[in-house]
């Protein structure tokens, strides 16, 4: 039999951090923009100017989103704060179930939506360009990128968000060499540069006929994608430009003729890579937005002045830089590395329930 007055209690301190989630969000001012946004779209000649009438329309959704998140919030306090009143009238038995469970699913929805107001960075509700590579150990680290790839794919479908290929390339035998993929949504940036790093394998090998325990590496890169008209000056001289063929999943869908474009930029070492368009013209547009979103991370990341002063990465995908070890044999374990936490259910993890390694990381911060 549960106690009525201490979820009354609970429920009070719910409505206490929906007031202050309240004004972390801004509604109010979120409420002012929508409403002047929408305005904007009413006038005369709007769509006339494609690229600023998208990014108001995205502006529209994201706000959109925001408030309709908190309504519901907002909705099922009110829920839970029917089901206590009718057990106070002597229904208890009757909700008594759909209150032990709704309290604890309640309080995560308010936890994920309180975590959203830490994600305040420059770039954090942008859209995030990962980019997976095997390290060394030939079909057995490919493997484990495809396995990554996968669960990547499935956290951004938990999420609604939208993934494109950008460029794939196929492993000699199985798996993924390296890939790219665009993922769009409000705050892809701001969860998944927590996953940037080398993430570690163990498992025994389905490619070794001995049965051996192997342990293999793979690095994800994580970008923010930036607008067209971000104040990034990138000259010329310093890129080379390489066209090649598309190939891999990637390429399934676009011309088999040179189309795909390899930018690397001379003086930081940087390559980037597009195959998804058909073109070579936005191709190569994508690929310098991939690269101005590189440099961009870097600098962020290693407090620069300047573009200029970003020398590349040399980041050794082994032992000693791991950021998450996922064990299959002996026993079965995801383990975060710089925050402690763990899962036991391999499976879960790797169908891409990976929000609580995320949250971890972010209030670690």
């Amino acid at each position: 039999m549960i106690i009525i007055d201490d979820y009354k209690m609970r429920l009070n301190k719910f409505r206490e951090d929906m007031a202050n989630l309240y004004d972390a969000l801004k509604i109010d001012a979120v409420r002012e923009k929508l409403s002047a946004d929408e305005a904007l779209t009413a006038q005369d000649g709007f769509w006339n100017d494609m690229e600023r009438s998208q990014k108001i329309s995205q502006e529209i959704k994201n706000a959109k989103d925001i408030i309709s998140d908190y309504e519901k919030l907002e909705r099922r306090a009110d829920d839970l704060a029917t089901l206590i009143e009718l057990a106070e009238d002597g229904m208890l038995e009757d909700v008594e179930e759909d209150i032990v469970s709704g309290f604890p699913e309640f309080e995560r929805e308010l936890e994920g939506a309180k975590l959203k107001t830490m994600l305040s960075g420059e770039y954090d509700k942008n859209n995030a360009i990962l980019t997976f590579h095997a390290g060394a150990g030939g079909t057995e680290a490919q493997d484990w990128v495809e396995m990554l790839y996968r669960m990547y794919t499935r956290f951004a479908q938990r999420h609604d968000y939208k993934v494109t290929v950008l460029d794939y390339l196929d492993g000699d035998e199985a798996g993924i060499k390296s890939a790219s993929i665009l993922v769009e949504g409000m705050y892809a940036y701001g969860y998944l540069k927590a996953e940037n790093g080398v993430h570690r394998l163990v498992r025994v090998s389905p490619f070794d006929s001995s049965g051996r325990r192997h342990t293999s590496f793979a690095s994800l890169e994580v970008m923010p994608e930036l607008d067209d008209d971000s104040e990034i000056e990138i000259r010329d001289d310093d890129l080379k430009v390489d066209t090649y063929r598309s190939s891999g999943a990637g390429g399934q869908h676009v011309n088999k003729t040179e189309s795909a474009i390899r930018i690397t930029h001379i003086p930081t070492g940087v390559v980037v890579a597009c195959q998804n368009e058909r073109s070579q013209h936005k191709n190569r547009e994508m690929a310098m937005k991939m690269l101005k979103s590189k440099l961009v991370e870097i600098k962020e990341r290693e407090h620069l002045e300047k573009i200029d002063d970003i020398k590349g990465e040399h980041m050794q995908i082994g032992w000693g830089s791991q950021i998450r070890s996922y064990v299959f044999m002996p026993y079965t374990l995801a383990k975060d590395h710089r925050t402690g936490f763990e899962s036991g259910n391999i499976n879960a993890v790797m169908d891409g329930d990976i929000d609580g390694f995320i949250n971890a990381y972010l209030l670690s911060l």
